[in-house]
């Protein structure tokens, strides 16, 4: 059976092809969802590989389900072509009157849902939201009241993500003085979506890419663990048909506690642990659940200092998460590789662990020494050792690793008042980057004993000065 485009897709990366594109590929292969993605590629570079595999890719799921050892290599199909947004701008303009589309969805990264003053006529926009709002008009401008009404789930992790995406799109209907006419439809037509997902997935590790007869550029690679909890109510169920091949699929009125559960203790975690680990010679998070030290800090910060800040919605079963989540990092497939979760870590840094960081001292009315241990080590990752261009790089053991943060260059400038056997000149940097409340949403430096706790660890990280 020929399966028509029912669902728009911005991001090709592996996070969506692992978890919502394996549901629409599973529930087409039941004859339940029977609709196709349209991916949109936004970010520069060949969509090459996607042709030459039409689409399809393998996704190797390994590892333990309720004391099952599982290991399958599932063919999808679900993506029908993937267009770049740089190069095909119009013809992604074009798909907005294809009458069968029903579902956007989105995986931008936590920077990527963020108010940018732009024109929407541009080819493309430069913003994600910007590229949404163009999208969503020229289908007004072309269908009008004949469209049928979309589902628009972002997956970023955000808290209110579905929320904050319509609030900037309404920013840019005023900005760009759109039509009133377009606010009335899109009220009526859409539905924006607060979602979270939920799935470790990597690239394969080289004892999986070795067992897969089909192995290529595309192939990925994923935990058995599946989550996909969306906000909404019938009328985003009944578009949402997909949702009843798996348990993992959840329509709810409210994913506020599934949210602060998972950005807390699994993201939370991972961005925490990700520099200490790296700087420590460590390159997976598997790596890190096998080391003495590191295996301790994880199972430490979690539990001790995370967990007990939760609130009160969040800590249902919470402590049976958290072991839950330990059993998903001791995975010995899964190969999730540090340098990426430290990618716009600045920023993950304060969505994840810096409202934790703050709500434990409220609590317990001193600092936490983990969470700060770790926060001590993202400012050491951001220490730059070599620039090339716009591009930074951190130095370990004498080899240089990238920093792709946005703030690179501001640490790169923070980092100058250090000198080497000098450690006042190191609270110095402590405190420039603590007091910078755009970067934390707050003056760390009003902690108490935040700043010289901080400095302890960095000393102890650095080594004798």
């Amino acid at each position: 059976m020929l399966l028509h485009e029912k669902v728009l897709q911005f991001g090709a990366g592996i996070l969506l092809r692992g978890l919502p594109d394996y549901f629409i590929d599973q529930a087409n292969r039941r004859g339940i969802f029977n609709g196709k993605i349209l991916v949109v590629k936004s970010t520069p570079g060949s969509t090459e590989d996607f042709q030459k595999q039409e689409g399809r890719f393998t996704i190797c799921v390994r590892g333990t389900d309720r004391g099952e050892t599982i290991v399958e290599n599932l063919a999808n199909h679900a993506i029908s072509r993937v267009l770049s947004a740089h190069d095909q701008w119009p013809a992604i303009l074009a798909a907005a009157q294809n009458p069968d589309l029903q579902v956007i969805i989105s995986n931008t990264t936590e920077v990527g849902i963020r108010f940018e003053p732009e024109s929407i006529f541009q080819s493309p926009p430069s913003s994600f939201p910007g590229k949404l709002t163009s999208f969503l008009y020229e289908r007004f401008k072309r269908m009008g009241e004949e469209s049928r009404a979309i589902v628009i789930i972002p997956t970023e992790l955000v808290p209110d993500n579905g929320k904050r995406l319509k609030d900037i799109v309404d920013q840019l209907i005023r900005h760009n003085k759109l039509d009133e006419r377009f606010t009335a439809w899109l009220d009526k037509k859409t539905f924006f979506c607060s979602s979270l997902v939920d799935r470790i997935v990597t690239r394969p590790s080289e004892i999986v890419s070795d067992s897969v007869p089909d192995f290529n550029s595309l192939t990925i690679q994923s935990e058995p663990y599946r989550l996909w909890a969306i906000e909404g109510g019938e009328p985003v169920k009944e578009i949402l048909s997909f949702a009843a091949v798996d348990k993992g699929v959840i329509i709810t009125d409210s994913i506020e506690a599934y949210l602060e559960r998972k950005l807390r203790l699994l993201n939370g975690t991972h961005t925490v642990t990700a520099c200490l680990g790296f700087l420590n010679g460590l390159d997976t998070v598997y790596q890190c659940m096998q080391d003495l030290e590191l295996s301790a800090f994880v199972e430490n910060v979690m539990l001790t200092e995370i967990e007990p800040t939760l609130p009160d919605t969040a800590r249902k079963d919470s402590k049976q998460f958290a072991l839950d989540v330990l059993d998903r990092f001791r995975n010995p497939y899964t190969a999730h590789r540090l340098l990426s979760i430290t990618l716009h870590g600045t920023a993950k840094m304060k969505m994840r662990n810096v409202p934790t960081l703050i709500r434990y001292v409220d609590i317990f009315k001193v600092i936490p020494a983990l969470l700060t241990k770790g926060f001590a080590a993202h400012l050491l990752f951001m220490k730059v050792g070599k620039k090339e261009g716009d591009r930074y790089f951190g130095v370990r053991k004498g080899t240089p690793y990238p920093i792709q943060d946005e703030q690179a260059g501001y640490f790169h400038e923070a980092w100058q008042h250090f000198r080497p056997r000098t450690g006042e000149s190191l609270k110095k940097v402590v405190i420039e980057i603590c007091r910078n409340a755009g970067l934390w949403d707050k003056d760390l430096t009003e902690l108490p004993k935040f700043v010289e706790t901080v400095t302890g660890h960095l000393q102890h990280l650095l080594g004798p000065l």
